[in-house]
């Protein structure tokens, strides 16, 4: 085993023990609203379930030398957005959401993507998505870096509506197979949801 003390490291080197090793994980596709009303979208892979009561997801959103992103600002001026779950079908055009444009610029026109109103939330979601879940900012958290120069802002979105495809659920289950979710690894590589294998749990 090679052992590592982080200290010890770059933040550059323990990104990258980080994401080679957390795989895989899902992709949280996220649209904002600006106080402009410009919409706003970018994938990201700091994703995942908080809790199921109320149901809260989590979207941890890396700053810019200390800058907020424009999804998190959004997010916090608003107090809403929408995650969707990245699947084969689309990934392509939410690859080309993570330009980098100002927040003038829509990354859902560039990407072509249809805007779609939401039924709880300001904020749209699109409709090339399997699933979206609109969500209300329930916190929004600044971690790491320093407490002038946070290194990111975790968003705790609480989720007030569900959109599924009718083809997808299941006796009120998701078919993995029929989403081809798609998950993130390093670098530039992605994975597809691949063989599928069950375990009893210990009572």
């Amino acid at each position: 085993m090679i052992s590592i003390d982080p200290l010890s490291q770059s933040d550059r080197e323990n990104y990258k023990l980080m994401i080679g090793s957390i795989i895989p994980r899902p992709v949280a596709f996220v649209t904002t609203l600006s106080k402009k009303g410009v919409m706003n979208a970018a994938p990201f892979s700091y994703f995942n379930i908080v809790t199921s009561n109320p149901p809260m997801v989590s979207v941890s959103v890396q700053r810019n030398q200390g800058l907020l992103k424009d999804t998190a600002r959004n997010a916090q001026d608003t107090g809403a957005f929408v995650v969707h779950i990245s699947d084969e079908s689309y990934i392509e055009k939410i690859n080309q959401t993570a330009a980098s444009l100002g927040p003038e610029e829509s990354e859902v026109q560039l990407a072509g993507l249809s805007p779609v109103p939401s039924e709880k939330i300001a904020v749209p979601g699109v409709a090339e998505a399997k699933i979206r879940m609109e969500c209300v900012l329930e916190r929004s958290i600044p971690l790491g870096g320093s407490e002038e120069r946070p290194a990111c802002d975790l968003l705790i979105g609480r989720v007030v509506f569900f959109h599924i495809a009718d083809e997808l659920v299941r006796n009120g289950q998701i078919d993995p197979e029929g989403l081809k979710p798609v998950s993130r690894l390093a670098g530039s590589s992605y994975s597809k949801l691949g063989d599928i294998f069950s375990l009893e749990r210990p009572v």
